[in-house]
């Protein structure tokens, strides 16, 4: 049927489309006045929200641009620059699982507070942080209270906004987030430039310190109160620790084989964490059985294409975040730029993903599941172009020369993100949703982990005997057959159907 057919006064396609405009506007109506529209101050409440989101979003990626200054200040081995990143994914992976049920349980202001609070005093402690292992529990400090956080911003605007109020508040925090993406390394290399008051690196994490204390006196005023969902709910604390033990168990080895010369008990912990993942995930299922609710929702496993949907995600963010890492430490330690210096030319990498973020939101809709293989093509091609660039430049490469890989690179990775969740729970229920997209939300932060565990020791293996151009050679193409995994796995996600 032609939609943009017009159709004649009086005739029941007339009189059908009329009556259900009227409901949808009953509707509306309806909506707008149950909504918390009379709520005072929640405007600037939401900026509390906002700050949030920002702080997470530039501590995630932060590090990798101060990782050589951190080492050359409190010393320590490549390894300590991989957990240095690694340990805040990994803490946020495991938490994520727990951080919106406690918004469900205890009211998503009080869990959004204190998710805050516990986060600054995090920054605080890696800012004043007297070695790498200092720093390194700060980080998972850190990650942990912003796994807590972070379900609250997106649940908090649907709690307090109006249907029509809500569109606007994502189309602040849209945006938002894509600049806080694009000026993040640029705002850390400037910021160890600049060395405030002698502080170098650590001003990185001390500026959460202001943000995140005008944001918490916001928030306690402004935010209104809303009803816990789920009083009464008891917490899988047992899920957590499986959980968590289990991606430790697989974590731990990969960062510090490497550095130790792969003694055995590393090879044991990584066989070690299949069966404890296992643990876990047939203690998933007798809670489910029993009528208890479970941390991840076991039927969702039970659809082929969701299962195809956490591989992608895990091998999609793998090569990402392995990539952002070594491509900082490659420009700084290998070709002796300065923190500014690498930030500003990786940046393109990142300008690159927010336009194609933006093309990829108005071609979701007509395109579906081909948007993820163009988007896979174009960052395939942008890294086997930095390949390029290292194999023939070599050391004297400079920053124009990788302008354009980047772009491309970038482009095809935000051309991912935006139908990412839409496309992988596309067969999933409706009961299962809330479960389904958390644990797809930690198996992202896993993904990353893990291509900074395996992706790091990859090149810094080759650095220790080659050159610095040769690993990152090698961790281009590594890079390449993870981005090729994806662009298989890709062909396992449900299509959704075209819309306009």
């Amino acid at each position: 049927m032609d939609t943009t057919k017009e159709l004649a006064p009086g005739t029941p396609e007339t009189q059908d489309a009329q009556d259900a405009q009227d409901a949808q506007d009953a509707q509306d109506a309806r909506e707008a006045q149950d909504a918390p529209a009379a709520l005072p101050g929640r405007w600037l409440g939401y900026t509390a929200v906002l700050a949030a989101a920002v702080m997470d979003l530039l501590d995630s990626t932060i590090a990798n641009v101060a990782a050589p200054s951190i080492r050359t200040s409190l010393g320590g081995s490549y390894a300590d620059l991989q957990w240095i990143a690694a340990s805040y994914t990994l803490a946020m992976a495991v938490a994520l699982l727990v951080g919106g049920r406690l918004g469900d349980m205890f009211g998503r202001k009080r869990v959004l507070l204190t998710g805050m609070a516990g986060f600054v005093a995090g920054s605080a402690v890696c800012a004043a942080a007297q070695s790498t292992s200092m720093l390194i529990t700060a980080r998972l400090l850190q990650g942990a209270f912003g796994a807590v956080m972070i379900p609250q911003c997106f649940a908090i605007p649907r709690e307090i906004f109006s249907p029509q109020e809500s569109k606007k508040a994502w189309g602040i925090f849209g945006p938002l987030m894509g600049l806080s993406a694009v000026l993040g390394p640029v705002v850390a290399g400037i910021l160890i430039h600049a060395d405030l008051f002698g502080t170098g690196w650590r001003m990185i994490f001390g500026i959460n310190l202001p943000i995140g204390v005008a944001a918490l006196a916001v928030g306690a005023k402004f935010l209104p109160d809303v009803t816990p969902a789920a009083r009464g709910v008891r917490l899988d604390a047992a899920g957590v620790l499986l959980a968590g033990a289990g991606a430790f168990l697989l974590v731990f080895p990969l960062v510090q084989g490497r550095e130790l010369g792969w003694p055995a008990w590393t090879l044991v912990m990584l066989a070690a964490s299949l069966p404890v993942l296992a643990a876990f995930a047939r203690h998933q299922v007798l809670r489910s059985r029993a009528g208890l609710s479970p941390l991840v929702e076991p039927s969702v496993f039970r659809k082929r294409s969701y299962v195809a949907g956490v591989a992608f995600a895990i091998a999609f963010t793998a090569s990402m975040g392995g990539m952002i890492l070594t491509l900082g430490v490659f420009l700084q330690v290998g070709l002796g730029y300065t923190a500014l210096h690498s930030a500003l030319t990786t940046a393109p990498w990142a300008v690159g993903a927010l336009f194609g973020s933006a093309a990829s939101a108005m071609l979701m809709g007509r395109l579906g599941r081909r948007i993820l293989h163009i988007g896979l093509v174009l960052m395939g091609s942008g890294v086997l172009g930095l390949y390029a660039v290292f194999q023939t430049a070599g050391a004297s490469l400079t920053a124009w020369q990788l302008l354009a890989p980047l772009v491309v690179g970038g482009a095809g990775m935000g051309a991912i993100f935006v139908p990412l969740f839409d496309i992988i729970l596309g067969g999933v229920e409706p009961h299962e949703i809330g479960s389904a997209s958390g644990t797809l939300q930690a198996v992202q932060q896993l993904g990353m982990t893990l291509g900074i565990a395996v992706l790091g020791t990859v090149f810094f293996d080759v650095l220790n005997t080659h050159s610095a151009v040769a690993a990152a050679s090698v961790t281009a193409l590594s890079t390449t057959a993870l981005t090729a995994l994806a662009f298989a796995l890709a062909f396992a996600l449900p299509t959704p159907p075209p819309r306009p």
